[in-house]
């Protein structure tokens, strides 16, 4: 008899228990030759047959395209996020996910005609409609499924400890779907798709709060709409190929909103606003009132750096959403709700930016001699407001005075949604955390640079802000400080190059301003100072040049008159 040596190896991936040392999809193992996400995606798309699941010719379809990544949680594997399986090794969503928020977008009498309604006596009437779920329509599936998320939230905001690692899941990479629906009588076709139109505008699958599972088109449920462009750092697969992703903006916003709401209550409530906002799976966990979808309309990926400093990197336009997802307590809430979710994004577009390395400006633009060596670090990233609407409307800051007035107003917009949860602000009580924003632990500096190359604070990042006068004054440096932070330490310091757009007047009706760039940038220090001599000695010196031509002036909070 033939023994076959280490049996439970041959076992293809997909049917092993999610246990150590069978499989663990879901598990990043630094440095191992090969993960066992990659092998298992490996497996499943060598065994999948090479051709589409047929609908039957009674089946009505339509075909949608998804802004980004999609994922369905099949539920067969313990503590694994992969998709369903279904016909000929292809994933799809299912019939029955379709059904349920088919039914959501409709109104009580729809519901009842098209997906049943109960009976008395306990009996069921089924519906006229049959859900025959999503297939993607060709073979593009296949590429890019290992998926990788960051938890960030007490790293980036909190506490500045890592407490959770990287982990994967299996998803499809901007899918082409197509849906299918039969019914037993005739129906409007036009008012059953209106209606699977509005429900898949919602979103579909997991984590749609936070990107995934967005179409191209959203109906009924938009909150904000903004035009942006940008350029940064990539995230890397496990392969090292890069991939802008595209939950960046749902990170910063939600961590924005922790900052914000954290000035102004306590640590416990702060987060319960949040949660209510963003969605949450502590507890019982909560589906949040805001989902987020992003259009790109050019993306163009690359690299910087050589050898081991090697980078991806992208560049990329497109357009911004927030959406409803979730039901309002009372609908008169939306514009609060509205005013909230603008006031953030244009929060995190003024001091900061999203993705990798967003507390920086990006040196390949504004510190050029830095990246003239291509065996250094890729540092920072760089976002600004593209198109006509946004120019006008979301760029609230157009000179320096005005920071301090745009940053009273999100807290107040921030105090009037908690007012109507119920909630009574109290400052006095902020939470504990290292970027809680309050007057007591942040303050906002600023000049105005007049080109791209007349950044002043970008050099000081990198060596002393004052060279040293013998027996006059010591020199002084941030550098690898607890202010600059340093690998695996969390700084106290954003740096933001923020584009100067004016209004002026358009020739063609000279009482109607239009917006014009500018060469010129406005530059913002974000700071939350500690103890630490670097610290102190570093806010001494901004307050000596206040009144200096290059000097930064407080922004906010305002300083005493």
């Amino acid at each position: 008899m033939t023994v076959i040596p280490d049996p439970a190896k041959k076992v293809p991936m997909m049917f092993r228990a999610q246990i150590n040392g069978r499989c663990q999809i879901q598990r990043l193992v630094p440095g191992a030759p090969e993960q066992d996400a990659t092998r298992w995606a490996d497996e499943w798309v060598d065994k999948a047959y090479p051709n589409l699941p047929e609908l039957s010719s009674e089946v009505q379809t339509r075909t949608y395209t998804l802004t980004w990544r999609f994922i369905t949680n099949s539920g067969q594997d313990d503590g694994v996020i992969r998709p369903a399986i279904g016909a000929r090794g292809w994933p799809f969503y299912p019939g029955s996910s379709m059904k349920g928020i088919f039914r959501r977008a409709c109104t009580k009498e729809q519901a009842e005609l098209y997906c049943g309604k109960s009976l008395p006596g306990g009996d069921w009437q089924p519906g006229i409609l049959r859900f025959h779920g999503g297939y993607p329509t060709d073979t593009a599936w296949t590429e890019n499924l290992v998926d990788i998320v960051h938890p960030q939230q007490n790293w980036q905001v909190k506490t500045g400890n890592r407490d959770s690692g990287a982990f994967i899941q299996i998803s499809l990479y901007k899918p082409e779907l197509r849906f299918g629906i039969s019914s037993n009588q005739d129906v409007d076709w036009q008012i059953i798709w209106s209606i699977w139109e509005k429900a898949l505008s919602t979103g579909i699958g997991c984590r749609v709060c936070a990107g995934y599972g967005q179409p191209q088109q959203h109906t009924g449920n938009i909150l904000y709409r903004g035009q942006i462009k940008g350029q940064g750092q990539a995230a890397k697969l496990i392969d090292g190929t890069g991939e802008f992703r595209a939950n960046v903006f749902r990170a910063a916003l939600r961590g924005h909103a922790l900052r914000i709401f954290g000035g102004l209550t306590n640590a416990e409530t702060a987060d319960r606003i949040v949660n209510h906002l963003f969605g949450s799976v502590q507890g019982k966990g909560n589906i949040g009132l805001l989902g987020m979808s992003f259009r790109d309309s050019d993306l163009e990926m690359g690299t910087f750096g050589r050898g081991s400093y090697a980078q991806p990197t992208y560049e990329i336009e497109g357009e911004l959403f927030w959406l409803l997802a979730g039901k309002l307590a009372n609908s008169q809430h939306e514009e609060v709700l509205k005013k909230l979710v603008a006031d953030l994004t244009r929060f995190a577009m003024l001091l900061g930016g999203f993705g990798k390395s967003w507390r920086r400006a990006d040196h390949r633009l504004f510190y050029e001699e830095y990246s003239d060596n291509d065996y250094k670090p890729l540092i920072g990233c760089h976002w600004q407001w593209l198109g006509e609407r946004s120019l006008m409307r979301d760029v609230q800051v157009r000179k320096l005075e005005q920071v301090s007035e745009f940053i009273d107003k999100v807290q107040q917009t921030a105090q009037e949604w908690m007012q109507l949860q119920g909630i009574t602000p109290n400052p006095q009580q902020k939470a504990s955390w290292r970027e809680a924003w309050h007057p007591n632990t942040v303050q906002v500096w600023g000049r105005q640079a007049s080109e791209k190359e007349d950044s002043e604070a970008i050099f000081w990042l990198h060596g002393p802000y004052q060279e040293a006068i013998s027996r006059v004054k010591p020199e002084g440096s941030i550098y690898r400080s607890s202010i600059t932070g340093q690998m695996g330490r969390i700084g106290r310091l954003w740096h933001r190059m923020y584009p100067l757009v004016r209004l002026v007047r358009d020739p063609k009706n000279p009482n109607k301003p239009i917006p014009k760039s500018t060469p010129g940038y406005l530059e913002l220090l974000t700071l939350f100072p500690d103890d630490s001599h670097e610290s102190t000695q570093f806010l001494d010196f901004l307050n000596s040049q206040q009144n200096r031509p290059k000097g930064f002036q407080q922004l906010w909070p305002r300083s005493p008159s």
